[in-house]
């Protein structure tokens, strides 16, 4: 098995750390957990909860999108919060990204996220045989 990192993908923060923005092994691809920057500007979006649930997982599409696949192709996510309530505005903007088969899923509550993120999604999606 090869593994390739994939980095200075165009619509998604850079990492911010000694870390790639995901790792293709085989036939998956190892997202890196995405909170709600701006690839624009590498600052946190204004808006709340709800707006950085929403930019984590437009800088995740634009992760999957670099290797042609798209929130179809997930199979697995975990998602990170600092407040466990806002579970219920995070689940209506995560939801509406699948349209068939969500992928299996986990959610905790942390103590803090980098850069002061309200909200961390990690996905693995696999590639079409």
């Amino acid at each position: 098995m090869t593994k390739k990192a994939i980095n200075g993908v165009t619509g998604a923060p850079g990492a911010v750390g000694p870390y790639s923005q995901a790792i293709r092994a085989g036939q998956l691809l190892f997202a890196s957990g995405q909170i709600g920057l701006d690839p624009a500007t590498g600052q946190m979006v204004d808006g709340g909860v709800k707006a950085q649930a929403k930019r984590a997982m437009e800088n995740i599409r634009a992760v999957l999108a670099s290797q042609g696949l798209d929130f179809s192709h997930i199979v697995k996510s975990l998602v990170f919060l600092t407040d466990i309530n806002d579970f219920p505005a995070v689940n209506e903007i995560y939801g509406g990204y699948f349209k068939d088969a969500p992928p299996a899923r986990s959610c905790v509550a942390v103590a803090a996220l980098p850069k002061g993120a309200k909200v961390e999604v990690d996905v693995t999606a696999v590639f079409p045989s």
